[in-house]
């Protein structure tokens, strides 16, 4: 059979197992992950050829077309075909009739992240809320809504352990998406389950997010580890009620108390802690528990 794309819309043809598309680069993602799905129906293994010019002539786009739709060819796949496509073209201003917009610069989490924040900030506008920053003041707001975690410790998913980019990458998201020690926990025996016992670099990493999501909640908008060294930082908002909040209160009364280990230094727009002998994400994580813990206890 000859045909057009119309066969894109849902034709059934239970026989074909083969199909050719040609000048492929010319078609959307979409399209061709549709144009894709008309063989291979019920238990029948199928084949799709796509024909384009040479590789060297093709646009950059066209190029990331082809190649989503090579590697995103199991079952169930189209969930990663229409973000990839979503990435290509971009997901188009928020307000306006434009199809394009500032994500296909930037990425789609980045562009998730700053419009959280963009709306973080216009309800501190309308309600009076304070949303500098995840722990809650007593309006119900929340103090940080996120934490970068910059260190010299090499916390990652080694290549020797997953090969396959395309699937670390799909791992990394899914990690970025968890938020519980119990989710962490059954992704780590999955990872076990399909790759073996896991290597410290992933530990590390493991870590570092448990290390973050604590930092949230004590108020951190940011952590720098290097050297041995950390340097803890609050939020960037002077005027913020966190300042004036039990738990910035009970960190600042435990540092004081321990003057050899800790350094508070101020500057025009930044307060912060400095932290001797921290060469670990575990150890980072046993200091800001004791802020933690004491802060649950204060609460009892």
């Amino acid at each position: 059979m000859i045909a057009t794309t119309i066969i894109e819309s849902g034709l059934d043809i239970p026989n074909a197992n083969t199909i050719i598309i040609n000048q492929a680069h010319n078609f959307g993602l979409s399209e061709l992950h549709q144009l894709r799905g008309r063989v291979g129906r019920s238990n029948r293994k199928a084949f799709c050829y796509l024909l384009s010019p040479p590789v060297e002539t093709l646009t950059s786009e066209a190029k990331r077309r082809l190649k989503a739709i090579e590697e995103f060819s199991d079952l169930g796949s189209g969930f990663n075909i229409a973000m990839q496509d979503l990435d290509i073209r971009g997901a188009g201003n928020l307000l306006g009739g434009e199809q394009s917009g500032f994500i296909a610069e930037i990425g789609f989490e980045t562009y998730r992240r700053i419009l959280d924040e963009a709306m973080l900030e216009l309800r501190e506008t309308y309600t009076g809320f304070d949303l500098t920053a995840g722990v809650q003041n007593q309006s119900g707001g929340v103090y940080v809504n996120d934490c970068h975690i910059d260190s010299d410790i090499d916390a990652s998913l080694p290549d020797d352990y997953i090969v396959n980019k395309t699937e670390k990458l799909r791992l990394y998201r899914e990690l970025d998406e968890i938020d519980t020690d119990e989710q962490l926990e059954k992704f780590r025996t999955e990872l076990v389950d399909r790759f073996g016992p896991v290597p410290h670099q992933a530990e590390e990493l493991f870590d570092g997010l448990r290390l973050r999501r604590i930092a949230i909640k004590l108020g951190f908008e940011k952590i720098v580890m290097k050297n041995g060294l950390m340097f803890l930082y609050f939020p960037g908002n002077q005027q913020s009620a966190y300042y004036s909040g039990e738990i910035f209160s009970r960190i600042m009364q435990y540092v004081q108390s321990r003057p050899l280990q800790f350094k508070v230094k101020e500057t025009v727009q930044k307060l912060s802690i400095t932290v001797r002998n921290v060469k670990s994400m575990k150890e980072a994580i046993g200091l800001l528990d004791c802020w933690t813990v004491g802060q649950a206890l204060a609460r009892r």
